[in-house]
């Protein structure tokens, strides 16, 4: 008994004095953490539930959750709510759209019969291996409604009689920031759909055969739930990365075409970006401190959820 008790001690202090040793590797990483994560969160919420603008001058005081009434129901309920509408269609829409246009270039290149794969998958690239603010930046160009060449080009095929006002007209500049953003993005989603298809096992596929499966019914009972197992974590980031995508929203339109009914956020302005024109433009830092809880606590729910119903959290035997 001593003999065991003994053991647990040696134990206990050999794991203490390695976990000493690991200390001065670790708190580089920690500090980094401490300084640039939890700091910025902490000061965040603290932020919130105070009257905190540029023109405090050091007299700050603290309301409680009144700046998160405010937004929710207040003066900035006509800003917040129609924005966060529009953030969850973007949000939705991208990553879907990115999804399957991922997967049906991959299911492209994947075919058999298909040479030259390497070559493909390079050129397929592209879009994911540029900068994304360079990319962005050239597609404004290319979307200018007077002299881009997406217009020029649709003008010459007489595919359009008038240049389609893609960064003017509060649809059509909805539009122009999905395409970009799904653009930017699938690359990303073949790459996944690819590694998904190659662990597919040939057996299933030539069962399928013997049985009769038409190719639609393949990828209804065997491509798709297969990805599905391996791409749904990936779908859930991905949607939360698109809701909190700054650079597509601000670099293209810069939130506009404006809205008549409020300075604070334009036709394709999502949270974020109107978070930013609060914060540096009319100095509520107040209230956009709030609106980044509140983006905080929609996203973590949402993936909450998600991953419980895809049963993410399940203990695996």
């Amino acid at each position: 008994m001593q003999v065991a008790s003994d053991r647990r001690a040696a134990k206990k202090q050999k794991k203490l004095k390695d976990t000493i040793k690991a200390m001065p590797y670790l708190l580089p990483a920690v500090i980094s953490i401490i300084i640039f994560t939890i700091f910025p969160i902490v000061y965040t919420i603290i932020i919130s539930f105070t009257d905190y603008t540029m023109y405090s001058q050091g007299n700050i005081k603290f309301v409680g959750f009144a700046n998160f009434i405010e937004v929710l129901t207040g003066p900035f309920k006509d800003v917040f709510l129609p924005v966060f509408g529009w953030n969850i269609i973007f949000a939705v829409v991208s990553t879907a759209g990115t999804f399957f246009l991922g997967l049906i270039v991959a299911m492209a290149v994947n075919n058999p019969n298909i040479k030259e794969k390497s070559v493909y998958r390079a050129i397929l690239i592209i879009p994911w291996a540029l900068p994304a603010t360079v990319a962005i930046l050239s597609w404004q160009g290319l979307l200018n409604g007077s002299y881009g060449a997406i217009n020029n080009l649709l003008l010459n095929l007489h595919l359009i009689s008038n240049p389609i006002p893609w960064l003017t007209d509060p649809t059509w500049a909805r539009v122009a920031l999905i395409i970009v953003n799904i653009w930017l993005g699938f690359p990303y989603m073949m790459n996944v759909c690819l590694g998904a298809l190659g662990a597919i096992p040939d057996s299933y596929y030539e069962a399928a055969d013997v049985d009769g499966a038409s190719k639609w019914l393949q990828f209804r009972k065997i491509t798709l739930p297969s990805l599905a197992q391996i791409s749904y974590p990936l779908l859930i980031s991905s949607f939360a990365f698109n809701f909190n995508n700054f650079g597509s929203a601000f670099l293209i339109t810069k939130g506009g075409p404006p809205r008549m009914a409020t300075q604070f956020a334009g036709y394709t302005d999502i949270l974020a970006s109107v978070n930013y024109k609060l914060s540096t433009q009319f100095g509520r830092f107040e209230i956009a401190s709030a609106i980044s809880i509140i983006i905080f606590l929609i996203l973590g729910t949402i993936s909450y959820y998600q991953m419980k119903l895809s049963g993410q959290f399940e203990e695996v035997e």
